[in-house]
């Protein structure tokens, strides 16, 4: 299951990813979160149900077409999404888990609310600050525990983990999977983890390929 970021669930880039790993044999399914927006504005990531996604998780496993073992890829936001649903997941000792997650690009806390309709540059005549006030995800119809800056406790997942971020992240700092890594191998976890040098928040067409490579490698052993 591939969860999109800020971008929005209309923008087709969930659908692109999806599409590469269905070219390599996958089975791949663009679960769309995000609350609104169009073709031209990404809607909103504000107070999204990630127990919603538990249960796409659990319907796509019901699929018939679905092999025994199901991953989740996300990239920025949904790297947040996946870690963080794992995370839940695990704490409840819920049946379902994946059995293999990537994440590119991920923060190592929550973040907060996002809406598309306030995000523009500053000097723009849309421009709003960030209301801090927002809250970006729920389970179980709360968002206690799920405050922004709150650390994303992705130790509690027992399996294989895929992270990776560019070096020149301008967006997201690289210093955010580096804390993730660490926070794993303080738990005696061995994760991929792929530093991408040169690499802005979403890597260039040649950086993109040898993700790509990589990432296709780790969920054929993983889910294969």
């Amino acid at each position: 299951m591939v969860l999109h970021g800020s971008e929005g669930a209309w923008s087709g880039w969930s659908h692109r990813n999806a599409a590469i790993l269905a070219a390599h044999g996958f089975l791949a399914f663009p679960f769309g979160y995000s609350s609104g927006g169009n073709a031209w504005n990404a809607g909103h990531i504000v107070d999204c149900p990630l127990d919603r996604t538990a249960q796409a998780l659990a319907a796509l496993r019901e699929f018939p077409f679905v092999g025994p073992r199901v991953g989740l890829y996300g990239v920025s936001r949904g790297a947040e999404h996946a870690l963080l649903l794992a995370s839940l997941m695990a704490k409840e000792a819920m049946a379902g888990l994946p059995e293999a997650i990537a994440a590119h690009s991920p923060p190592d806390v929550v973040c907060g609310g996002f809406d598309a309709r306030s995000f523009r540059d500053a000097g723009d005549p849309g421009w709003q600050s960030w209301d801090g006030g927002k809250r970006a995800w729920t389970w179980k119809g709360s968002a206690e525990g799920l405050l922004p800056t709150t650390p994303i406790e992705v130790e509690r997942y027992p399996g294989p983990l895929f992270l990776s971020h560019g070096l020149k992240d301008r967006l997201w700092s690289v210093d955010m999977t580096r804390r993730l890594e660490k926070r794993l191998l303080a738990h005696e976890r061995q994760p991929d983890v792929h530093y991408y040098e040169g690499e802005d928040h979403l890597p260039g067409s040649e950086g993109e390929n040898r993700h790509h490579e990589l990432l296709i490698d780790f969920f054929e052993r993983h889910l294969g």
